[in-house]
């Protein structure tokens, strides 16, 4: 019975807990948040990475997704230690995106249209302050549209509890290692991806058909 129930909690807490088969790698470290190739840049963080991360590259004219951690005060921060409450940190994504195709209010509604955004620390199974929900602006601009979503969204009656999301503006970012970078493509028979990360990616997917690739139907 032990075994079961302690197979069952590793199985939920996956993204709190290193992998037995992944690769540990050394965490590259960098912090960039600059235009690459007439990119822009924005950054959220809405519980496990792996599912974020997912989310985000279903999107038509986001080019690429990084998974990291922002938000907190340690340089350099370990996964083990952003998982341990450490560091402060919230496991995030940095995404470029094209704003000839997509702009940055369309993120924004990706981002609260792929989550809880009432449940404090916490989304999911996953627990802890490194699940916040939090849109990090870099300018004023992204404030206040980030600010005016949140804003009507509350008003709107769509959750029935407060929105608890935090935003506020983005200091630093750091890579996660790299085993975590496309988790969920590189290991769709995880128990974690299949029983969590799958069924949100869905779950979005069928409420933002308009905003998919063309190569990103339901799994």
């Amino acid at each position: 019975m032990k075994i079961a129930v302690l197979i069952t909690f590793l199985a939920f807490n996956a993204c709190s807990t290193n992998k037995a088969n992944a690769v540990v790698q050394e965490q590259k470290n960098k912090v960039i948040h600059e235009q690459v190739d007439g990119q822009e840049v924005a950054y959220f963080a809405s519980g496990c990475f792996w599912c974020v991360e997912a989310v985000f590259e279903s999107v038509r004219g986001v080019s690429e997704v990084i998974s990291g951690y922002s938000g907190g005060e340690s340089k350099n921060p370990t996964y083990k230690d952003v998982s341990r409450g450490l560091t402060k940190h919230a496991e995030a994504v940095k995404v470029y995106y094209d704003p000839e195709v997509i702009s940055y209010e369309t993120l924004v509604e990706v981002f609260y249209g792929s989550h809880d955004p009432t449940t404090l620390n916490r989304q999911g199974p996953d627990r802890g302050p490194h699940y916040r929900s939090s849109i990090f602006y870099r300018n004023d601009e992204e404030k206040t549209i980030a600010e005016n979503f949140t804003a009507e969204l509350s008003k709107s009656g769509m959750f029935d509890a407060p929105i608890v999301t935090e935003i506020v503006m983005f200091t630093a970012w750091y890579d996660a290692e790299d085993y975590h970078q496309d988790y969920e493509r590189l290991n769709p028979n995880q128990p974690y991806i299949r029983s969590v990360s799958v069924p949100r990616l869905n779950r979005f997917k069928a409420k933002f058909p308009h905003l998919l690739k063309e190569t990103h139907g339901t799994h």
